[in-house]
Order: structure tokens, then C-alpha cells, then sequence
């Protein structure tokens, strides 16, 4: 069997990868005293007495939703929010094996902005973070600002900042190897949706000054009729050479290749006009812009994408698991740009200089000691919380 129908195998054996365990056994009639009636009324009462005490008398302290309207479903598009339910469970048990935290996966059934940021924000309540999945462009933008608006938890949408830490702390990485600087490289990056946007801000952030972008219509430059506003905005903040034309036209003379958008864009050809020592992370799944052996064979001196089976694998389960992991063990109601840079910057770390090669950018994503950025600190059960301080939307 390929991978594919050993996967489809393992899933009707499985009828589903997660299931509820119950952290209190249930033996005595004293233990149903007090897991339930009449014992459960004391910490009702604390709890609505002070909203914080949640997190220390229920498990919401490790508990985040898994959300998505299936709209952006890996590659496979708007397949809907009941078929993306395998992602969603997958995703759940990669918190939980990665991390130790519990994910519960949640599907929406509608596409509308403002019903999906009601009812995530009506069910907030029960989670200690929401990892928004799978939510196409641009309204996984909206999404994401509104629920940070009105949730007193962390909002996250992986798509988006999980693969741009990833792609940040590989880039760093790969530029040590080839010994250039992140103020001089030239970087091409190819694809500006979710993750393509987003790996843009946090690199501009992070003092990389030459960033071009390109999508399906070439070079994006200001002013084009009929721009999306998020487009835009990278404009105005990008392309510092006024450069037009196509992806080809780009990456002459560019030092990094940075892909999130579709297979077989990038010619051996269009490497070999790249600068000497090229880095490509070439991460369109499951087929890249340029396969490993044709870049290299070009002249390439890195390449990375997002398959298990080629080294330099760049997958944002290097970041999630320990992100919320992190951000939830210090009671924080928010992921901030500040602590994107540090996990960018720790992931990187996790590779000794000694160990740093051509095909060593980044640890393995099997490697669970980058989910664990919080061993010995205290936990959220030792620290108070803040409590909302905006309101809810309005259920009518």
C-alpha cells in the first residue's frame, strides 16, 4: 500500500485518533461526591466568585480548540468543515503527543466572517486557547483580529505564524551556513496567502530588507488595479528595487527562495540565475516549487521543504505544540510578535553550531524537546490571570 491508502487503512481501523479519558476514576461513592453532586457546587461557587480561579479548577488550563471551516484544508482546498474533521483530530493529537496538551477539534459549518467570530467567541469560555486552522485568505485575517478583540485567551492561526516561525528560524539557520546576513540577502518569496503574508511581516520585523514577493500574477508592486488591501500593505512595505515581471525576472540575482504557493515553479534554470550559494525552502506540499536534486544539482547549497522524506523538513509542528504550551503555562491571553520572535529564535538554537550543514537547518519535527520551552516554570494553576476586559458579541 502507498501512503495514502495505509493512511485510509489505519483511519476506518481507528473510527478516529482521539478519545476522553477521565483524569478522576470513579470508584466509590465518595469519588462521585466529590467529582460531582453535591461536592462540584464548591468549585462552581469560586469560580463565580473570581473567573480566573477557571484555570485552576478545571482542566481549561490545558485545553485548546482545534478550529477551522474547512475552507483551506492543506491542499485540497474548500472541502468543508465535516471532511477537514481528519486535520482537525490529527492536529489534536500532535498538541497532546508533542506537548501534553489537550486539543479538542471543532468544525464550523458556516463561512461567514461574522457567525464564525460569534460562535468561536461563544464557546471561548471552555478552552485556555483557540489554534485556528485551515481558514482561507483573507478571512482567516479578520477572524483572527476580531477573536483577539473579544477572547481573553490566546488567539493563533497557524497557517499564518507557526509557518512563519518555522520559515524564520530554517532561514536562520541556512544563511550561518552560507555565511551571509540577514541585512544583505535578497529574498524571494513566492505565494501571499496566509502563510506567504505572514512570513513576510514577521521577516520585514526582524530587519530582512530586501524582500520581493511574487504571486500568480508576478512581482506585486503598489498601486496594481484591483489589489487586495493585505497585498497592499506588503507592497508599500517590500520590493525596495521597483522591480516588475515574473517570478523568473525576481529571483535573478536573489540569494533565498522562500515557496508557499505551488509544485514545479522553479526551473533549474531560474536557480542558476540566482547569487552564488542559493538557499531554496521550497515548501509546496505535497509536490515543492523545485525538487531537492534538481535545485541542487543547479547550484543550490540549501534546500528545504515540507516533506518528511528530504532533509530539512520545515513543518510548523516544530512551533505550535510548544508555543501554546508555553503561552498557556504562563497564563499570557495572547501570542504577541514578541513571542514569535523567540521561538523563532529558540528553534533555531535547538541546532548546535557544530551540527549546522547543508542538510541540517533545523531539528527533526519528531524531536519533542522543542515543544518543552517551559520545564521548571511555574505553572497557570501558580499565577492569577487577567479576567475580560471586552465584551463578548452580543448572541442576538
Amino acid at each position: 500500500m502507498d501512503i495514502s491508502e495505509e493512511s485510509l487503512a489505519l483511519h476506518y481501523k481507528l473510527r478516529g485518533k482521539l478519545e476522553v479519558v477521565s483524569r478522576y476514576p470513579i470508584q466509590t461513592q465518595k469519588d462521585l461526591s466529590l467529582a460531582y453532586t453535591p461536592g462540584v457546587a464548591a468549585p462552581c461557587l469560586e469560580i463565580q466568585k473570581d473567573p480566573a480561579k477557571s484555570f485552576q479548577l478545571t482542566r481549561r488550563q490545558n485545553l485548546v480548540a482545534v478550529i477551522t471551516d474547512g475552507s483551506a484544508v492543506l491542499g485540497l482546498g474548500n472541502i468543508g468543515p465535516l471532511a477537514g474533521m481528519p486535520v482537525m483530530e490529527g492536529k489534536c493529537v500532535l498538541f497532546k503527543e508533542f506537548a501534553g496538551v489537550d486539543a479538542f477539534p471543532l468544525c464550523v459549518d458556516t463561512q461567514d466572517v461574522d457567525e464564525m467570530v460569534k460562535t468561536i467567541a461563544l464557546i471561548s469560555k471552555s478552552f485556555g486557547g483557540i489554534n485556528l486552522e485551515d481558514i482561507s485568505a483573507p478571512r482567516c485575517f479578520e477572524v483572527e483580529r476580531r477573536l483577539k478583540e473579544v477572547c481573553d485567551i490566546p488567539v493563533f492561526h497557524d497557517d499564518q505564524h507557526g509557518t512563519a516561525v518555522v520559515i524564520t528560524a530554517a532561514l536562520t539557520n541556512a544563511l550561518k551556513v552560507v555565511g551571509k546576513k540577514k541585512e544583505d540577502v535578497k529574498i524571494v518569496l513566492n505565494g501571499i496567502g496566509a502563510a506567504g503574508g505572514a512570513a513576510a511581516k514577521l521577516l520585514l520585523d526582524l530587519g530582512y530588507r530586501h524582500l520581493t514577493l511574487c504571486d500568480k500574477d508576478g512581482i506585486l508592486v503598489p498601486g496594481t488595479p484591483g489589489q487586495p488591501s493585505h497585498h497592499e500593505e506588503l507592497a508599500a512595505r517590500t520590493n525596495p528595487e521597483g522591480r516588475t515581471g515574473t517570478l523568473a525576472d525576481a529571483l535573478v540575482g536573489a540569494d533565498v527562495f522562500i515557496g508557499v504557493s505551488r509544485p514545479g515553479l522553479v526551473t533549474g534554470e531560474m536557480v542558476e540565475s540566482m547569487a552564488k550559494d542559493p538557499i531554496l525552502l521550497a515548501m509546496a506540499n505535497p509536490v515543492p516549487e523545485i525538487m531537492p536534486d534538481v535545485a541542487l544539482a543547479h547550484g543550490a547549497a540549501v534546500v528545504g521543504t515540507g516533506r518528511s522524506d528530504f532533509p530539512n523538513q520545515i513543518n510548523n509542528v516544530l512551533v505550535f505544540p510548544g508555543l501554546f504550551k508555553g503561552a498557556l503555562s504562563c497564563g499570557a491571553v495572547q501570542i504577541t510578535e514578541g513571542m514569535k520572535y523567540a521561538a523563532a529564535q529558540a528553534l533555531a538554537d535547538m541546532v548546535p553550531p557544530e551540527d549546522l550543514s547543508p542538510t541540517c537547518i533545523l531539528p527533526s519535527p519528531l524531536n519533542r524537546a522543542a515543544a518543552d520551552p517551559c520545564r521548571g516554570r511555574r505553572g497557570p494553576a501558580d499565577r492569577p490571570r487577567p479576567v475580560l476586559r471586552v465584551p463578548l458579541p452580543s448572541v442576538s
